[in-house]
């Protein structure tokens, strides 16, 4: 599925939680894997453990019904973006 970022996110730090998460559910990044380059790992105000790429924490569109789709890009006065869309 498609991941996203969030533009009121700041460096390694996840400010999407509650109602928020509910609708953008954070990447969840399981024990035991490790952090690699581009890719760390963000703890959450709760104490859980997110995906982060290039220090932006990453996320899926609740909306998002099937792989490639891109329904969440823009939302929110264009605050959420498809995280990998200019990465090369």
């Amino acid at each position: 599925m498609t991941l996203y970022v969030f533009d009121k996110d700041s460096a390694d730090r996840s400010v999407c939680n509650g109602a928020c998460a509910a609708n953008w559910p954070p990447v969840v990044a399981a024990p035991g894997f490790p952090a690699h380059g581009d890719w760390s790992i963000v703890t959450r105000d709760d104490g859980s453990r997110q995906w982060a790429y290039r220090g932006h924490p990453l996320y899926r569109w609740a909306k998002d019904a099937k792989p490639g789709d891109i329904t969440g890009d823009g939302l929110l006065n264009g605050a959420w973006h498809v995280a990998l869309a200019d990465a090369k």
